[in-house]
């Protein structure tokens, strides 16, 4: 008989095999996150490791199919709308200067990396573009998870990192809508600009009047409304509504649910807040296990692919490491690691970016193997480097001043 697990899903009926599948996923995942956290490592480096077991890597008992891909999407949608719901607006704009400086060279120097390592391997000028494109945005979701599980959020450097992300997220749209444009072989300057003014209207007005317009509106609902739960069921509706929007003004999803969050952060109640942390406990593991279900070691056969992607994932996290380190300088070393650090990992934007080009046909299979070792290898070493830049930090300490930003 085959191994049991593979032996069950191979004879699961239709019935069986999605509870199977999720049992198998969230069990794994919330075990190997207990391992890692006895070893001293982030909890969220296990759950990855979980989808690499699972995926094709190993085992390949679990494929991310429309169930996995949806939960997942919702996983990190309420982890960035519960990270968003213990920041304020007021603080993220204060250390703007800062974040917007941090954001741009974090964007130029993994950019210009990536074109010049795939030129000196030999790609040609848009697939090199592509790689280039990919190394661009911060997976946020993964740092908001080190900063709110250990109670770092507090931190100077943990608003900047939050704040440049978005900043982040914005600047790689604008990098994604270039490259495709020239990938078909021409460049649409007033597309660009719309685009370029809608993610940055739409990003500014809900960071800047959200918090203020939900603090009228709410309580006034809540006294006209019997249902239970009205704040949570409102924050939820706020959610998706921000999270589609933000889809339809062209940035990611995650960013209207972080600042969804931020909006309701003011007025939520406690309950709200313990509802939203049942939530994504229940549904990141899924984001998390997600990454790791991707890779696909069988892909690295060859010794040339293999050494492209280390040298690829050492350029991205250095260029990742500098230039939002160079941004932050001026706050000490101390915090100008931590910012570097915290925008380390590309995780699921690096794929979607190189899903793009693969489907466009201008990124071959191999090199889409690459980035989606650099987007997950970037995501695993970042926990413990933040665990090492956060090392002398106390959990939700006091704010310090924020006159440098």
């Amino acid at each position: 008989m085959p191994f049991f697990p593979a032996f069950i899903l191979a004879n699961a009926g239709e019935a069986a095999h999605v509870p199977l599948v999720l049992l198998l996923v969230f069990g794994t995942a919330k075990v190997f996150a207990e391992i890692c956290e006895r070893f001293g490592q982030p909890g969220i480096v296990g759950e990855i490791l979980a989808g690499v077991l699972l995926g094709p890597s190993i085992l390949n008992w679990v494929q991310p199919d429309q169930i996995l891909i949806a939960l997942a999407e919702m996983g990190a949608m309420f982890l960035l709308f519960r990270v968003g719901l213990e920041v304020r607006a007021s603080e993220l704009f204060r250390v703007g200067k800062t974040a917007l400086l941090v954001a741009v060279l974090g964007v130029a120097l993994p950019f210009f990396a990536g074109w010049i390592v795939l030129a000196m391997e030999g790609a040609g000028r848009i697939e090199a573009v592509f790689v280039g494109a990919a190394m661009v945005a911060t997976s946020v979701g993964i740092t908001a998870q080190v900063l709110a599980s250990k109670g770092w959020l507090e931190h100077r450097a943990s608003k900047i990192i939050l704040a440049a992300a978005v900043i982040d997220d914005v600047l790689g749209l604008l990098v994604l809508a270039f490259v495709s444009n020239l990938a078909k072989g021409h460049v649409d300057v007033l597309g660009l600009t719309a685009t370029a003014v809608l993610a940055c209207g739409f990003t500014l007005i809900i960071a800047k009047f959200g918090t203020r317009a939900f603090q009228r509106v709410v309580p006034e609902i809540e006294r006209n409304v019997s249902t239970k739960e009205a704040q949570f069921n409102l924050a939820l509706i706020l959610l998706f509504g921000l999270s589609l929007l933000a889809v339809y003004v062209g940035v990611a999803a995650i960013i209207g649910a972080f600042l969804a969050g931020m909006a309701f952060s003011e007025t939520a109640d406690r309950r709200v807040q313990d509802l939203a942390h049942g939530t994504s406990e229940l549904l990141v593991p899924f984001f998390l296990a997600g990454i790791g279900l991707r890779l696909n070691i069988s892909d690295f056969a060859s010794g040339s692919i293999i050494v492209i992607s280390v040298i690829l994932l050492i350029a991205a996290a250095l260029t990742k490491l500098i230039g939002c380190g160079l941004g932050a300088l001026t706050l000490g070393r101390g915090d100008a690691l931590r910012v570097g650090v915290g925008m380390i990992p590309r995780g699921e934007v690096g794929m979607v970016v190189a899903q793009i080009g693969l489907s466009m046909g201008v990124i071959p299979g191999p090199i889409y193997a690459v980035v989606v070792f650099m987007a997950i290898g970037t995501t695993l070493i970042a926990p413990p480097l933040l665990n090492y830049a956060y090392r002398n930090c106390a959990p939700r300490a006091a704010e310090e001043d924020f006159t440098l930003a």
